[in-house]
């Protein structure tokens, strides 16, 4: 297990950093191939959702899946910051729910959701997690938000709209909850 004390010399860091930047490039032209092309084996792990998604197949699907929902998702990069394994990512998420999220059905809002992204490196600098952090209920209510909800019409969006958010989440991938308390000794 490497020393988590130590930060990889500045050429290390700089590289890390143009691939991140590059990934969040590549996601926005929706480049995919140049994406996937940043992992050996591409791994997202989403923890609001408790989802994992591993390999090309399961990433592009992702990648899909949630271009469907939101076609013009862009990002607005916030901090970057460096640690002994990572690079962390600040940014503001954004786009307009026009298609089906899992599901909850589209609703045509715009959200800006802050989230915080880890993109995790080997020994070997080569890129093995993008694992991402949000709180669920600031994008929905950004998507529902947009909805009159004293209109009985747009009751029926609403409760499917609960219902896939319970679906999307439902059952927890176990290698994200089954999890060992981290060795925090000092050597």
């Amino acid at each position: 297990m490497p020393d988590r004390f130590a930060v990889p010399p500045t050429e290390v860091l700089h590289a890390r950093e143009q691939l991140v930047l590059d990934h969040f490039h590549d996601e926005v032209r929706q480049d995919w191939n140049d994406v996937l092309a940043t992992f050996p084996h591409p791994h997202y792990e989403i923890i609001p959702t408790l989802t994992v998604h591993d390999g090309d197949a399961a990433v592009r699907d992702y990648y899909h899946d949630t271009r469907v929902a939101f076609p013009d998702q862009d990002h607005e990069i916030i901090a970057l910051r460096h640690s002994a394994d990572a690079v962390i990512v600040e940014f503001w998420l954004l786009g307009t729910h026009s298609g089906p999220l899992g599901a909850i059905p589209p609703t045509g809002s715009k959200h800006r959701t802050r989230m915080t992204a880890y993109f995790v490196f080997d020994d070997n600098e080569n890129l093995i997690a993008e694992r991402i952090y949000f709180d669920t209920l600031t994008m929905l209510r950004q998507l529902l938000g947009g909805l009159n909800l004293r209109d009985p019409r747009n009751w029926p969006l609403v409760i499917r709209a609960l219902r896939g958010l319970l679906a999307m989440s439902s059952t927890p991938n176990p290698t994200l909850v089954e999890t060992l308390p981290a060795d925090l000794t000092h050597r």
